[in-house]
């Protein structure tokens, strides 16, 4: 399944941490929400709780996300679970839970043909999330639905060299543990992301040339979503999927 991506003709649209700019970031709401408006990928972020239960968040901490403070993994599944993690974002999304990768993985079973970009965030212990996350995509029959994503090489290439999964890296003054050259951090990427401060053309072809797919993150308006695709982006990951939807209709009505 995941080959799809690597079809240019084909815009592909990634909901960041599920549909971030209208619903709070990594909830079930936020990931069933885009799902139902046809999402092509959902990006999600991965951290390990204190009883190393694999949850859905980005930080480090819970403090913007939620009403607790202090570190993800200081936290115990149960106690996490007490947390709102909607309130912040607005009145009516109060009750919402930080959801675990379990539930998300349950969310999917509807939705046989997504695809999933899997962001291991940086920790002490991202390798050991890296290997509990893949395990129970192995199990549920989704590895060939995914894209692992870190921005610690070290990660990267242990999912590259251990399993022979699809990554996804990003440009080197990016990434953490980073190794120059051919034979380095770019010989393990599958895929790069490229933010919308960075990308230009010259670039996309720079690491096409070197077997690598380019991406793009995060075009939230039309005119950006234009120029990503001018640049040679067809997969992009969006905070608002409303005007990269809106140009892939409008591109899709001009074959």
């Amino acid at each position: 399944m995941i080959e799809r991506l690597a079809h240019t003709n084909e815009i592909i649209i990634a909901a960041h941490r599920g549909w971030k700019s209208a619903y709070p970031e990594n909830t079930l709401l936020a990931f069933r929400k885009a799902l139902e408006r046809g999402a092509d990928m959902l990006e999600l972020d991965l951290r390990l709780t204190r009883d190393q239960e694999l949850v859905v968040i980005h930080d480090q901490t819970v403090d913007r996300t939620t009403d607790g403070t202090g570190n993800v993994g200081d936290y115990a599944l149960t106690e996490l679970k007490r947390l709102d993690a909607g309130g912040w974002f607005g009145p009516e999304f109060q009750g919402l839970e930080v959801p675990t990768f379990r539930e998300f993985c349950d969310l999917l079973t509807a939705y046989p043909e997504v695809l999933l970009n899997v962001e291991i965030k940086p920790a002490a212990n991202a390798i050991e999330a890296a290997d509990l996350a893949i395990a129970m995509l192995r199990d549920d029959g989704y590895l060939e639905r995914c894209v692992f994503t870190c921005f610690d090489a070290n990660v990267l290439t242990h999912i590259h060299d251990t399993y022979y999964l699809p990554t996804q890296g990003f440009p080197g003054q990016l990434m953490s543990n980073y190794v120059a050259g051919p034979e380095g951090t770019m010989s393990k990427m599958w895929a790069v992301g490229i933010s919308m401060k960075l990308l230009t053309p010259e670039l996309v072809q720079n690491y096409r040339k070197q077997g690598i797919l380019p991406w793009s993150y995060c075009p939230d308006e039309e005119e950006q979503v234009r120029y990503a695709l001018e640049c040679g982006t067809t997969t992009m990951t969006v905070n608002d999927l409303l005007p990269a939807m809106k140009v892939r209709e409008e591109e899709e009505r001009k074959i």
